[in-house]
């Protein structure tokens, strides 16, 4: 029989890389998270781990036991949540992760009605533009671009969206008149770095610009709205945050423009328990209330 104290910690270091950020994660001292992986692989007969001087990697029987490991904290967890809020209290942790846009502009602003409603609920947000693991519980719920096609998850779509181009009057002012899309081939743009967006931004500069001067990349959207705002260049910038921005103007929205797709997924053993239920209700009041901005 396994210690499930000793795959927990086998778990946190599997998931940190590290004997000493595993033991900060777990509250334990890491010369204990050392003894207690020696204990886990004496009693399954097998090195789970390799150690280095840059941190541990898994070894073939490491990730065989790594899936395993997973599916019974998943039903420990299931079955304390169960146990702990059969009296439908609202309260506990929740971790939420966004693409950067939906979280800084649309949810960010709202977070303060979440919180006066569901004082008990402690919900951390995180709007990166990152791959994040529910299996791994890096997020108890996620936003994202695609649809998960595996694993025991539950996806809906949240809400459609629009990009599109905007600049500054000034930037307008000082530069040509733009009529067509031809005419933006003389134009500055504020862009995304190249290797750290998907094929289909790609695409839609090719399509609109591809030889036009690239004035600044980067991979925050804040910062290519902020600089598109201060008059540096053109840029496609979400609609719903955009609009709202006085300092900008649509440029050629009939004719450029990306609809893209939020797909809203969470842990099938977590859907039902009140505190995340409670933040997807919020989350789906909060695109309701916004649809006019989201899509034009």
């Amino acid at each position: 029989m396994l210690n499930w104290d000793d795959v927990r910690i086998f778990l946190a270091v599997a998931r940190d890389g590290r004997f000493v950020s595993a033991a900060k994660r777990l509250g334990i001292d890491h010369t204990t998270v050392a003894r207690r992986i020696s204990a886990l692989e004496a009693s399954v007969g097998s090195r789970l781990l390799d150690r280095s001087p840059r941190g541990v990697a898994l070894t073939l029987e490491g990730q065989r036991l790594l899936g395993h490991a997973q599916r019974v904290e998943e039903e420990m967890l299931a079955a304390a949540e169960d146990v702990a809020h059969a009296d439908e209290r609202l309260a506990g942790p929740v971790r939420l992760a966004t693409p950067a846009g939906l979280g800084t502009y649309v949810i960010a602003p709202q977070v303060r009605r979440f919180v006066e409603n569901y004082p008990e609920i402690e919900l951390s947000l995180i709007p990166e533009s990152k791959a994040f693991s529910l299996a791994q519980r890096e997020a108890d719920i996620l936003v994202g671009l695609h649809r998960p096609m595996h694993g025991n998850l539950v996806s809906q779509r949240l809400a459609d969206y629009w990009l599109g181009l905007y600049a500054s009057q000034d930037y307008l002012d000082r530069h040509p008149p733009i009529h067509a899309v031809s005419d933006l081939a003389a134009h500055d743009f504020v862009w995304s770095v190249s290797d750290l967006v998907d094929f289909s931004e790609i695409k839609v500069l090719d399509a609109i610009a591809k030889d036009s001067h690239i004035a600044l990349r980067s991979s925050s959207v804040h910062v290519q709205h902020t600089a598109v705002a201060s008059g540096l260049g053109i840029g496609l910038l979400h609609g719903f945050a955009a609009t709202r921005d006085p300092r900008l103007v649509a440029v050629l929205p009939e004719q450029v423009s990306e609809m893209r797709t939020y797909w809203l997924t969470v842990h099938a053993n977590y859907r039902s328990m009140p505190r995340v239920r409670a933040v997807i209700d919020f989350l789906h009041g909060l695109v309701s209330e916004g649809r006019p901005h989201l899509m034009p």
